[in-house]
């Protein structure tokens, strides 16, 4: 006797703080039969995979995370990694999401079936999971990007990506390249340089590095906003309007806020200016485009590291590795014994989405964004996938702060499955007019921003998709994402 196969309410793909708020939200209304599938060991996600010295928070640890759930107890202001997996971990088991999880799951795609009205998401393995909603969470930053360099794979030391970084190695005395200099690395290489006897810089683009306002919190404050919950709001109140200034007017308002931007671009440099000694290094590191047409970070460590004698900076581009070395372009061998690579992740060819999704009528998501333009209603739902949630999607990321997103997503489902209950409706889809007219609105307002109005055709972004468009950013303000998560029309969805 056969029997029948569980359809679940809902088929989450990531565990980590993306998966975790949409099941939370999930849950909220009602939804408890959910099923977490997560390709790592544990959850965490980023938090989880990335473990090199140096990792913490970019932005103030008060504005990383859920608002519904503060963390009173951070040592810093901007929290190691450590403690950001910690608060991972508490977060599931305050809101009982363990047991919804199932680790060590690729799953390779997800099909919506007509006739049964539900998806069928198909794992590695030839499993068959069924649920009524699929979510993908599969985050901005999880395709690790490897460096295409002719004989890279005849490296005879030793290689490690910071996604993959192993703590059992000894880098004492070694000889040893970085390559990249994005926000990883500004993070890594002042940590390892100590360790080094000698390290090579290799250095693409350059990277607009302000100062940190670092340091640790102390037990008086961390019992202060325990006990008194609204003293920490404040300071995520403040924190949120700082980035708020850094991104949205200086870099999705360059339009009218210019001066703003240049302001940014001068307190940059003089930052660097004040930490790095020689004048050739200090050219060598000043961006040749606009702040913000890449992600810019914070460092107090990283400039003045390029002053110690055993750190080189190298800006003349690889031309191949050998066994022992990487030589450049004008012939020049740099002997090594260790690589690393802080080459970032690739968001735009395995990513968007990380897996195959395949809607109504066979529409493949990622052929259909690559030859439509990358598109996706309020950053979450597309047409011709019903019941489908794309939560890393075009236009999706709003601020620099990636719970703000999360928390705007939260709000989207909530408003959305709630008129569903009322209405008694099984299904959703987000109607053709509704997304045409975000995604115009959407590419109106970039037009006012850096990345149409900057210098940025040397900055290297993964902002910009294959066809040279910002679509990763929602070119609005973050107060103007929450409202409008909470305030959409209903009739934007076609509810049967």
């Amino acid at each position: 006797m056969s029997r029948t196969p569980t359809v679940h309410d809902a088929v989450i793909i990531g565990a980590g703080f993306g998966g975790m708020g949409a099941a939370i939200a999930l849950r909220r209304l009602g939804h408890d039969d959910l099923v977490i599938l997560e390709r790592e060991d544990d959850l965490g996600g980023t938090w989880h995979v990335n473990r090199y010295p140096g990792l913490a928070v970019d932005i103030p640890s008060a504005t990383y995370s859920y608002s519904f759930e503060p963390n009173p107890y951070w040592s810093r202001l901007y929290a190691p990694g450590a403690e950001l997996k910690k608060y991972c971990d508490h977060v599931a088991t305050k809101y009982d999401l363990r047991r919804h999880m199932r680790f060590g799951v690729t799953v390779e795609s997800a099909r919506w079936d007509e006739e049964a009205r539900h998806w069928a998401v198909t794992t590695r393995d030839g499993e068959v999971v069924l649920g009524r909603y699929l979510l993908t969470a599969t985050g901005f930053l999880s395709q690790p990007k490897m460096p295409e360099i002719p004989g890279i794979e005849t490296f005879e030391g030793t290689v490690m990506h910071t996604t993959k970084w192993d703590d059992s190695v000894d880098l004492t005395g070694r000889r040893a390249a970085v390559i990249g200099t994005g926000a990883t690395a500004v993070q890594l290489i002042p940590e390892i340089a100590p360790r080094l006897a000698e390290l090579t810089v290799f250095q693409r683009t350059a990277i607009w590095v302000t100062p940190k306002s670092d340091g640790p919190v102390p037990k008086a404050i961390q019992r202060l906003y325990a006990r008194v919950p609204l003293t920490q709001r404040v300071a995520r109140g403040v924190g949120s309007t700082a980035l708020e200034g850094l991104m949205v007017l200086g870099v999705l308002h360059y339009r009218r806020f210019k001066a703003f931007n240049r302001m940014a671009e001068r307190w940059a440099t003089r930052h660097m200016e004040r930490q790095v000694k020689d004048p050739k290094t200090r050219r060598k590191l000043t961006p040749d485009y606009s702040f913000g047409c890449k992600r810019p970070t914070f460092s107090n460590t990283y400039y003045p590291t390029f002053n110690q004698p055993h750190v080189h900076l190298e800006t003349t581009p690889i031309a191949h590795v050998e066994p022992d070395a990487i030589v450049t372009e004008d012939g020049t061998r740099h002997e090594i014994d260790t690589l690393l690579l802080a080459t970032g992740f690739n968001l735009w060819d395995v990513n968007f989405p990380a897996i195959e999704v395949i809607g109504r009528e066979g529409r493949n998501l990622g052929k259909w964004w690559r030859e439509n333009r990358f598109q996706a209603y309020e950053g979450v739902a597309v047409p011709k996938f019903p019941n489908y949630f794309s939560l890393n999607s075009p236009y999706s990321y709003s601020g620099l702060s990636y719970f703000t997103t999360i928390e705007s997503q939260m709000k989207h489902m909530t408003r959305l499955l709630t008129a569903m209950e009322k209405r008694g409706a099984t299904e959703f889809e987000v109607t053709e007019e509704a997304n045409a007219r975000f995604l115009a609105r959407m590419r109106h307002n970039l037009e006012d921003s850096v990345f149409a109005l900057g210098s940025c055709a040397t900055a290297r972004s993964y902002y910009y998709n294959q066809h040279g468009e910002a679509t990763l950013l929602r070119p609005t303000s973050t107060l103007g994402a929450l409202r409008e998560a909470s305030r959409f029309p209903i009739s934007d969805y076609a509810l049967t």
